[in-house]
């Protein structure tokens, strides 16, 4: 049978494994481990970018992991009609690449933090998130040290789709629900396709109902459903 999901694995990674497992628990189906000089367009319909320290950092998050060969295999999978998922470093690297716009500076506080957070989803025009409704509020973790989205505008007039917003439990979003400082709570973006899903929480530390509410496996189910619809 063949893969329906890759995790692209750079030297630095440390989440790929996990996220490998914790797809697995949710859908039942296997994401294979892939080198990033082994990337190849068409490889699976579904490429997962991992949280981590792609080359350590150096230079920026994400930015040298941004060159390399994967890259030029990412954007020709996106244009056979591929999904792309990156998570926390993965979404990272996808902004330097110019695959999502925006960037990232460090954390408002100046420290790593690793902690739950609350978001609220504002959009479920995504093969990521048809499993959610908007206005709906989960929870999943962050861990991160460069972690603080910037945009010039976060609306939709400069063509940003924001999928997900730090917020309260009730939804509220607001400077008090923002651990990181991101301009407009921005937890989590997609790209004009829906096709790109970039954010910063790890929903592979939420996958498994014996975490918490397993909100990161709706995720992966959601993904994995699209793949299955148009495969």
């Amino acid at each position: 049978m063949s893969r329906q999901a890759v995790v692209i694995v750079f030297p630095g990674s440390n989440c790929d494994r996990d996220v490998a497992d914790a797809f697995f628990v949710a859908t039942g189906e296997s994401a294979d481990l892939v080198w990033h000089t082994e990337f190849s367009a068409g490889l699976a319909p579904l490429a997962i970018l991992p949280g981590g320290f792609s080359y350590g950092d150096y230079l920026r998050a994400g930015a040298i992991a941004a060159r390399s060969p994967a890259i030029s295999a990412l954007r020709q999978h996106h244009r056979m009609g591929g999904m792309v998922l990156g998570i926390c470093n993965g979404f990272q690297i996808l902004t330097e690449a110019g695959l999502l716009p925006g960037a990232f500076s460090r954390n408002r506080c100046l420290h790593f933090l690793s902690q739950d957070v609350c978001l609220r989803v504002e959009e479920n025009d995504s093969p990521f998130l048809s499993d959610f409704q908007p206005g709906e509020v989960i929870d999943l973790p962050i861990a991160h040290a460069e972690g603080a989205y910037q945009a010039e505008s976060v609306g939709p007039d400069r063509g940003l789709r924001v999928a997900l917003r730090y917020s309260t439990k009730d939804g509220a979003v607001s400077p008090e629900a923002n651990p990181n400082g991101a301009s407009g709570n921005v937890a989590g973006l997609l790209d004009e396709t829906g096709r790109i899903f970039g954010l910063m929480p790890h929903p592979e530390r939420n996958a498994d109902p014996i975490f918490g509410s397993a909100h990161g496996g709706r995720l992966f189910r959601s993904a994995l459903s699209a793949v299955s619809r148009h495969g």
